[in-house]
């Protein structure tokens, strides 16, 4: 049985007792954790419907025309005249004349502008070339220290990439399944069973095509492998792999664990620019593997001493498990590794000192730009969505404008390192 299976049966047996946190027979642990995370997944339920009714469904909200046109690169007046001349999708017209645009109507009004050629065209449309050797970037964001802010800086990525033009897969690798909660999914409600990344690497005969488990979003452009528990399945099912193989019970041609993941987006490649993967909080098989398929990393890092000195045992780790790998044939070739400062509080001299420690060690690896600390983020997750999905109007000017200036420095900044991948002008 497998670890989603185990809790799905915990629940429905305790789903049938009433007011159970109430009951003065105690019960065992595994159901009393059962239950409370049975009376705590009916209420996230409910409070999704009373988000995003009536079908419990995300939508991403529309887009001025300035703010179309800061997307794209063009001015709002050439947007107008576009407008006016029929040109590309029309726009939904608001009170006073305010026009409003979609996210898919803003990438339609993008291959409008690219169908024209000429040297903008990559501008518009930053679709990755083949023919150039510009290959999918496979983007994995780790560390194994949680509050790191690892999540919010993969959901952010991605949703900055689509906005900006770029076919983008996010993976959710954490069985946790932070991210795909940012997305809409309530994974112990919405999947139902080898619908996540573990689905397309397991071992056995119920593998499936990853292109039959990948999830359409409200983004635009942006598609999503969700998470959930059985993604934990991975770190069993491996040891009983490489023990098997070891002693000659299963065929040498079975894919190692480290190169499926790999395998696995390659199915897809033709579909996207960009992938980015949220890792687990840990340096387990699904962390390992995904390295393996990442072309670059992201390493989130929290200014404190006791999170920088963790980090340092994180690099320890990863560095010999990688030799490991790089001795058993894994290839582990990045086109960047950079370490990127997350919760700043620009304020915190202590926090100044070891961001200044960090750039002094690395350098250049150390992105310049950083995620500040702000009360933006957690405002907006209280309805699950994130900074690019809330409208400023929901917020102090002030606050906004400061968290979204950092996010998207941080995300322009890497974008421009996808650019130097594909060595395109940025």
């Amino acid at each position: 049985m497998t670890l989603l299976n185990t809790a799905q049966t915990n629940r429905t047996v305790d789903a049938q007792l009433q007011g159970v946190s109430s009951l003065p027979v105690a019960l065992p642990a595994d159901r009393a954790i059962a239950a409370d995370a049975e009376m705590l997944s009916a209420q996230l339920h409910a409070m999704r419907n009373r988000l995003f009714p009536p079908t419990a469904q995300k939508t991403l909200r529309k887009f001025t025309s300035g703010e179309a046109a800061k997307l794209i690169g063009v001015s709002d007046g050439y947007l107008r005249q576009l407008s006016i001349a029929g040109e590309g999708p029309q726009p939904e017209t608001g009170s006073g004349g305010r026009r409003l645009y979609t996210l898919a109507e803003i990438n339609a009004l993008r291959r409008h502008l690219a169908e024209a050629g000429g040297a903008k065209a990559k501008t518009y449309l930053p679709h990755r070339d083949p023919s150039a050797n510009e290959h999918m970037q496979v983007i994995a964001v780790t560390n194994f220290k949680g509050g790191s802010g690892k999540t919010t800086t993969s959901a952010h990525l991605a949703q900055h990439l689509a906005m900006a033009g770029f076919r983008v897969l996010a993976v959710d690798l954490d069985p946790q399944a932070s991210m795909s909660a940012l997305f809409g999914y309530q994974p112990e409600l919405d999947l139902t069973g080898n619908d996540t990344l573990y689905g397309a690497i397991r071992y056995d005969g119920e593998r499936r095509l990853l292109r039959d488990i990948i999830c359409k979003t409200y983004f635009d452009g942006l598609d999503l492998i969700p998470g959930n528990l059985e993604l934990q399945e991975f770190e069993h099912t491996t040891p009983q792999m490489l023990a098997d193989r070891q002693h000659g019970t299963q065929s040498v041609e079975q894919q190692l664990f480290f190169a499926r993941v790999q395998a696995a987006l390659d199915t897809v490649a033709d579909d996207y620019d960009v992938v980015v993967i949220d890792c687990p909080p840990q340096l387990g098989f699904l962390t390992l593997s995904a390295l393996c398929a990442a072309t670059s990393v992201l390493v989130t890092v929290h200014p404190q001493m006791l999170d920088v000195a963790s980090m340092s045992q994180f690099l320890f780790m990863t560095a010999d498990l990688l030799a490991v790998v790089r001795e058993a044939g894994g290839e582990l070739n990045f086109d960047f590794m950079r370490y990127l400062i997350t919760r700043f509080e620009p304020n915190d001299a202590p926090q100044q000192q070891i961001a200044g420690f960090l750039r002094s060690l690395f350098g250049e690896r150390v992105l310049t730009n950083s995620v500040v600390k702000s009360t933006a983020f957690s405002d907006a997750g209280l309805t699950k969505q994130t900074l690019y999905e809330v409208s400023r109007d929901s917020f102090t000017r002030a606050t906004y404008d400061r968290a979204f200036e950092s996010l998207t420095s941080v995300n322009s900044e890497i974008q421009g390192l996808i650019f130097k991948a594909w060595n395109r002008p940025g």
